[in-house]
């Protein structure tokens, strides 16, 4: 029997006595717990250190109206599982969220991972082996992806920026090399880079091994933070050099020197004593939340990073806090700090720590515990610090304000223009958030590689994981209007099929795409009466389609809309928030079909193939090919006579390779 407890506004049922004896059996012990509504929806995921007393506490009393209350009135059912540490709580708990994504929990979205500065390890040179002489000259790039213990990586750092910033500093100090190895063994003369006093253009034998080794041994020191050895061995080689009247040699290490100090002037932190440090702020306002990432490595600042959070405001009213506070709503602790919680324990999950946090809010003690057991590094987490430290936690609050800020004016704007484009289209307004465009482009050079984009716009932005790319075959090569036909029967087609067995219900089966409130596509009365035409086959609403035509001279702001069930046409006004947003999506869906068209027509032109894709070609063959004939297109034009005349490759292999290119 279900009992319905009362309150101010809205009636919320206790949870079954079932699901009530499974709580009262659990363990005192740590470990993970989930709780799942009737549709078997994940709805929050939480860990404890006790996990008797922390999940006891969601159902010892009516939560009334609150959001934690709405939640326990949709469990259904839980599932805990019991780990032998807090620390391994953490982790799994995380593991969860990023999985899940509960809609009770503060979920920071996966980023793309972070960009180190790699420094390829040095190693002998072997006889007979393209490139092998490169290998005793390190070379310096930007690197995003896992690492390989044969070489050294630095950061990670904040952004692409500022690892290309870190490279060109280190060719103004230490003039290392950035070529690739193919070009460095095949130069013959100094490039550019050793004109302008950027490399030392080992590539020619303009330096030796052992002083390039040092130059390398030096940045390295000067990326952990050791600047005062660098310098100290920098001084003592020029005066080495200048005691043996080698005054060219010295000239070179003063300019270094002098290049360095410059650098060591321009980012003051370097005299501090901290070395690696993370920098997390954090502010919210509005329903939203940002926590700006500043990053310190050896002794620099790098940059910073802003992310931002979903399910603030649901999560923030079922956190339970730590075990002290389980019982004590008013002890729980701000949003602040549960968003930056949130932010340690997920992002520390596939990032290195660092030894320092400092953050502007205090953290549970038992969560850097837990991230120290995890990681093997001892963390340490500092609030409200003094001198350096404090200047740079007051920049990252005031980026975390700076970026929050931003995005709720982006936001706001957003909404404002698709509240505009409902509007105009007298289409309902209850639900915004759920507004849905799809916009349709084609994309050709001359009936070559034809492609469409499919672009889709909802919860008032840009969804780039659910665009879609068509690849148009079986036209008239340049029928835009054939494209046009093909490419909606494809997105379609399923769609109402779904919709015919089901009698038109609004509810579809799980995982089947819904179908939209506008469709756009770009092109005037002609595409639009194909569009028609397909909607009508398919047994699909006319009225939303909705064409973008251009206006007089093809002028910007000068559009308007066709639409497929007869209305007369719209012009809505070059300065029109509808319009811009029409715009928008358009000029996406266009950025995209012409991206996709450009690399199915570079792949159609090599062959639809890379030279490493092909079997039988690994990188050794693969650069000697490319060595012999000047690049990709040189050996797309060779004949099979011509690369069986390169070392290694076969007369049955030269005749795979010419296949596969043309």
């Amino acid at each position: 029997m279900t009992i319905a407890v009362m309150t101010d506004a809205h009636s919320y049922p206790q949870p079954n006595a079932a699901l009530l004896s499974e709580v009262a059996a659990l363990p005192p012990l740590p470990g993970v717990y989930r709780y799942f509504d009737a549709d078997d929806q994940v709805l929050y995921v939480g860990k404890a250190r006790n996990l008797k007393k922390r999940v006891s506490s969601y159902f010892q009393k009516n939560h009334g109206g609150t959001r934690i209350g709405h939640m326990v009135s949709k469990i259904a059912r839980m599932e805990t599982t019991v780990v032998r540490s807090e620390a391994e709580a953490l982790l799994l708990e995380n593991n969860l969220i990023k999985t899940l994504k509960p809609r009770y929990n503060i979920l920071f979205r996966d980023d793309k991972s972070y960009p180190y500065l790699r420094m390829t390890g040095a190693s002998a040179p072997k006889l007979g082996v393209i490139g092998a002489q490169a290998a005793v000259f390190p070379r310096v790039s930007y690197y995003r992806g896992a690492v390989e213990k044969k070489h050294h990586y630095f950061g990670p750092y904040p952004s692409a920026w500022s690892v290309k910033e870190g490279i060109l500093l280190l060719q103004k100090v230490f003039h290392l090399r950035t070529c690739e190895d193919p070009v460095f063994s095949n130069r013959t003369r100094p490039c550019l880079l050793y004109q302008i006093k950027r490399c030392s253009a080992p590539c020619v034998g303009h330096i030796t091994a052992a002083a390039y080794a040092q130059d390398v041994a030096n940045a390295e020191a000067f990326l952990k933070g050791d600047t005062e050895q660098v310098m100290s061995v920098l001084e003592a080689r020029m005066m080495a050099h200048s005691d043996r009247l080698e005054f060219e040699q010295a000239a070179s290490l003063r300019d270094q020197i002098g290049a360095l100090s410059n650098v060591l002037h321009q980012q003051a932190v370097d005299n501090v004593a901290d070395k690696d440090v993370d920098i997390l702020a954090v502010k919210v306002q509005g329903g939203r939340a940002c926590v700006n990432l500043a990053m310190v490595r050896g002794g620099r600042h790098l940059g910073d990073r802003a992310y931002f959070p979903v399910h603030v405001e649901d999560a923030a009213g079922v956190y339970r806090g730590d075990e002290e506070s389980e019982t004590a709503d008013d002890k729980l602790p701000s949003v602040e700090v549960q968003v930056l919680e949130a932010f340690i324990a997920q992002h520390y999950m596939d990032v290195p720590v660092v030894p320092s946090l400092i953050t502007s809010e205090p953290v549970a003690k038992s969560l850097i515990e837990a991230l120290t057991v995890q990681s093997g590094v001892k963390v340490s987490a500092v609030h409200q610090p003094r001198e350096q430290r404090r200047i740079w936690l007051e920049m990252a609050q005031t980026n975390a304000g700076l970026q929050l800020g931003r995005l709720l004016a982006e936001e706001g704007s957003q909404q404002a223009r698709t509240r505009a484009l409902a509007q105009a289209l007298d289409m309902s307004q209850d639900q915004l958030d759920e507004f849905q465009v799809e916009c349709f482009d084609i994309s050709h050079t001359a009936g070559e590689a034809t492609q469409a984009s499919c672009v889709v716009f909802h919860h008032h932005k840009m969804q780039n994981a659910e665009y879609r790319r068509f690849n148009i075959e079986g036209i008239t090569p340049g029928d835009d209007y054939a494209a046009m036909r093909q490419v909606l029967t494809r997105r379609y087609a399923k769609l109402a099929e779904s919709l015919r067995e089901d009698g038109g219900a609004a509810e579809l089966p799980v995982g089947t795409a819904r179908l939209p409130d506008l469709v756009l596509v770009d092109g005037g009365v002609g595409q639009v009466s194909m569009a028609r035409e397909v909607f009508e086959q398919l047994g699909l609403d006319l009225s939303l389609i909705v064409g973008v035509e251009k206006g007089e001279g093809r002028k910007v702001g000068l559009e308007e809309l066709v639409f497929a069930d007869g209305r007369e046409k719209v012009y809505l006004g070059k300065d029109s928030a509808a319009l811009m947003l029409v715009a928008q999506i358009r000029d996406e869906a266009h950025r995209f079909a012409i991206t996709g068209m450009r690399a199915q027509r570079a792949r159609v032109r090599v062959g639809g193939s890379k030279i490493e894709e092909i079997p039988g070609v690994g990188p050794k063959r693969r650069a000697k090919l490319l060595q012999r004939f000047g690049g990709v297109r040189g050996v797309a034009e060779a004949s099979v006579e011509d690369m069986a005349s390169v070392e290694g490759i076969s007369k049955e292999l030269a005749e795979s390779i010419y296949r596969a290119l043309h």
